[in-house]
């Protein structure tokens, strides 16, 4: 089988332990690293002192990344391949082999890397998933605050578009600092809630208990917090967003792509759209194509 790259480092890497076989012309070597940093470096260092021009490993879990981080930063050519190519190559494949293989098989140019974005665009992507997730942790503490408002028997989201606009957030704070009175409370409705002020009374009759009203207290203290952290996410990404100004409007004029979402989208895919060879090379990387 003919030799497409003679130096090549295949890594089978793990949470604790990454285990590495370097392939040249005269020598194969293994040996196994552990995963901390100053080990990583020793690694890095001992492909390059075998002149290596590739090293391939699997993409599993989060664990190729900080490696992958070191390579890159080396000016080697790290390559993430995804692990059901490499199980769908004919051969036998051991766990003990597991670096072997795959370096054999980058030897002869049978894997191929994954599209992994540049630095720039990966703490970009970082940012923009770590907002969504605080998001979507906002509402689930919203939904959890009516649910104890529900248990109360406050129907405030039956009159109340917003439970937490200003209106139900002056309602809320009254009621947790010892309100009862239905028609005060009903007195914090403005701008087109005052209309239904009468159906505010009702909705207001509830009873809640003291661990209720604790409860209430602690959910708007933390989604005013997640509020905030979203707030200095969104900052940060306003930045790093500035050489996208064009793209961001383009995108923009798609129905139903707002802001938000027109960054996710240049986070996750960038704006270099020849690695994808058609839209449906896009659609598949991007998990929109079902396997089955």
């Amino acid at each position: 089988m003919e030799v497409l790259i003679e130096r090549c480092c295949g890594l089978d890497v793990h949470k604790k332990s990454i285990t590495a076989c370097v392939i040249t012309p005269k020598v194969k070597e293994i040996r196994t690293f552990l995963t901390m940093t100053r080990n990583l470096i020793e690694l890095v260092d001992w492909v390059k002192s075998h002149q290596c021009s590739h090293v391939a490993m699997e993409s599993t879990g989060d664990y190729w990344k900080p490696i992958y981080n070191l390579l890159e930063l080396e000016e080697l050519q790290p390559l993430v391949v995804n692990a059901q190519h490499i199980k769908s190559v004919p051969g036998r494949k051991t766990d003990v082999k597991d670096a072997e293989w795959i370096a054999k098989l980058l030897r002869h140019g049978l894997v191929q890397g994954s599209y992994i974005p540049n630095r720039d665009q990966r703490e970009l992507r970082e940012i923009i998933r770590y907002r969504r997730s605080i998001i979507e942790e906002r509402t689930r503490e919203v939904n959890r605050l009516q649910k104890v408002l529900e248990g109360g028997n406050i129907k405030l989201s039956s009159v109340a578009s917003n439970v937490l606009g200003v209106s139900g957030r002056n309602m809320l704070e009254a009621m947790i600092n010892g309100e009862t009175d239905t028609s005060v409370l009903a007195d914090f409705a403005q701008k087109k809630l005052k209309a239904k002020k009468e159906q505010l009374k009702l909705a207001l009759e509830g009873r809640l208990g003291a661990h209720q009203l604790l409860m209430l207290e602690k959910q708007l203290l933390h989604i005013d917090h997640l509020n905030e952290l979203i707030t200095e996410l969104d900052e940060e990404i306003d930045k790093r967003m500035i050489p996208f100004t064009e793209e961001l409007k383009l995108l923009d004029t798609i129905p139903g792509v707002g802001k938000r979402t027109a960054e996710q989208i240049l986070a996750e895919i960038g704006t270099d759209m020849t690695r994808f060879q058609t839209p449906g090379h896009l659609c598949s990387w991007a998990g929109m194509t079902p396997g089955h």
